[in-house]
């Protein structure tokens, strides 16, 4: 191999991992609309012993309210409205790699939570939370789906994303039934 061609690989290897870095981090979005795929997120059911009113509260508090410090780590809401927020999420998915991820939040108060991807790792999510008042207290569902771009390369990209993608729900929303529960418990 020449001197120049190595060289070329070289560059080209160094160019291509700047990019899977800039893709992973979200601080570039790739969004063409070429080849999209979408999958699904969730579905995630969870009964929680506290009433649908109560585990909303503690869903909408951190965007509509003041972010408690514990979670500025995590969450950095932009810009604040009645019941839309945009927010950045803060999500350490590998030693020195935290994903960034911006997204609208809409609250329709008290059933429904909506999320939907400004800009992020891929270019397409939009997730759904569900509450409904059952015997225990709220049945709750998260559902979403995510999209990519590119055929095949994406499905790839998906396969990498979306499992890390639901296991930050998944412990997102331990964390909401916690708190909740907790506040029920109180409350009686």
């Amino acid at each position: 191999m020449t001197l120049a061609l190595r060289t070329t690989v070289a560059v080209a290897g160094s160019l291509l991992a700047a990019g899977a870095a800039l893709v992973a981090r979200a601080g570039l979005t790739l969004d063409i609309g070429v080849g999209r795929r979408i999958r699904p997120l969730g579905p995630i059911a969870l009964d929680i012993a506290a009433p649908p009113e109560l585990v909303f509260d503690v869903i909408a508090a951190p965007y509509l309210g003041r972010t408690p410090r514990a979670l500025r780590r995590k969450l950095e809401v932009i810009e604040r409205g009645a019941d839309l927020v945009l927010a950045a999420h803060f999500t350490p998915v590998a030693p020195g790699l935290t994903v960034t991820t911006v997204e609208t939040v809409r609250f329709e108060h008290p059933r429904h939570v909506t999320f939907r991807l400004v800009k992020g790792p891929v270019p397409h999510v939009l997730e759904r939370y569900e509450l409904r008042a059952s015997g225990s207290g709220t049945a709750f569902e998260y559902r979403g789906e995510l999209g990519t771009d590119l055929w095949a390369l994406g499905a790839w990209w998906a396969a990498v994303v979306a499992p890390s993608w639901e296991r930050t729900v998944a412990s997102s929303l331990d964390g909401i039934r916690t708190e909740a529960e907790r506040r029920a418990h109180h409350r009686s």
